[in-house]
């Protein structure tokens, strides 16, 4: 049958272009990173055009007519690549891999930089990476706060995720070492803590603020529906956020990425001599600096302009338990419950 033939023509077209004759001569041949190991490229076999060799295999197909318009080949070929993704957790390995802001972030500087990187020692490189992406972005991210070393690195707003049982002040915490490998190993924020206390670090929050971010945090999915990546205009603090699989990334840590991967990127191109490794480290520094700096200036700008906006306690207590009145040609509002509390159900995972 026809159709059977082209099914079987497409299978033997995409498991030919996954062979690494193909690919590796085709796709990867002339990237430093992926000539080390090219067993990375062969085992990264995602259904999905998102990486080199994904699209490299689709051009390929291409190539040979099938596409779109050869639907039944097309079939076959992506009925291949789909269980070769399946047994090599292709997909699965990416979402591994990519499942933290940071990790994100190294790649993102990788493209920025370039190969040109590659021409100093893994030493030279490291210094590099954690000057000009790995401290100030990490630091940026807001998992933990540099300046709060005092409760090991606790984010405002946030409590201790090995605090005591059963303790009021969950700012505390009862175990010091699973806590730092927690915060800095793991990146984890922790949870939010419950108004009162959350208020206590950040004073100018309101319960308003505090209402949307945890509707945000705990209720909303996100684009995709699954809550892999969502934001929000105003966190905790007031400030943009955005998460990705759970983990905050704002305006401070994009700027930092942004200035640091750019200002390694040129200290590292079109150089007659090769730059020394500490001058190249010290620019990538000083770019992260000042892109977080800038992030940390639009943060205050749009926190400011939130802040205008939201009501006061007050004022919220007001608006939830009482009714609006006209005297005198000017509206006000008459308290009925002024120790109104929040809705139920929303606040279960606060501290």
């Amino acid at each position: 049958m026809p159709i059977l033939t082209d099914l079987r023509k497409g299978w033997q077209a995409a498991v030919s272009a996954m062979q690494p004759t193909q690919l590796g001569d085709k796709y990867a041949k002339g990237k430093k990173e992926a000539a080390a190991d090219l067993n990375d490229v062969y085992r990264s076999h995602t259904v999905i055009p998102i990486t080199q060799e994904a699209r490299g295999f689709y051009k390929e197909l291409s190539s040979q007519g099938i596409t779109a318009k050869t639907p039944a080949q097309m079939t076959g070929a992506v009925a291949a690549r789909l269980l070769t993704d399946l047994g090599e957790d292709g997909t699965r390995k990416m979402y591994w891999r990519y499942n933290h802001p940071m990790a994100i972030a190294d790649k993102v500087a990788e493209q920025v930089v370039g190969s040109n990187i590659y021409q100093y020692s893994p030493t030279q490189r490291a210094a590099i990476q954690l000057a000009s992406v790995g401290i100030p972005v990490s630091a940026s991210l807001g998992t933990f706060d540099i300046t709060n070393l005092g409760e090991l690195g606790r984010p405002k707003g946030f409590a201790q995720s090995y605090a005591e049982e059963g303790s009021e002040d969950r700012r505390q915490t009862g175990q010091v070492l699973p806590e730092l490998i927690d915060r800095f190993a793991l990146g984890r924020q922790g949870r939010p803590l419950k108004f009162e206390t959350a208020q206590e670090d950040i004073p100018g929050l309101t319960k308003q603020r505090y209402a949307n971010y945890m509707n945000y945090l705990y209720n909303e999915k996100g684009p995709l529906g699954i809550g892999i990546i969502k934001g929000t205009m105003e966190n905790l603090q007031g400030e943009p956020e955005l998460r990705v699989v759970g983990f905050p990334i704002g305006l401070q840590a994009t700027g930092a990425l942004a200035g640091g991967a750019g200002a390694t990127a040129l200290a590292v191109r079109g150089q007659k001599k090769i730059p020394k490794a500490r001058y190249v480290t010290a620019a990538g520094a000083g770019g992260a600096l000042a892109g977080a700096a800038m992030g940390k200036i639009a943060n205050a700008m749009l926190a400011t302009q939130g802040q205008s906006r939201l009501p006061t306690i007050q004022e919220y207590q007001n608006s939830a338990g009482g009714t609006t009145k006209v005297k005198n040609g000017k509206r006000y509002d008459e308290i009925v419950e002024p120790n109104a509390e929040f809705p139920e159900g929303l606040y279960s995972a606060a501290y």
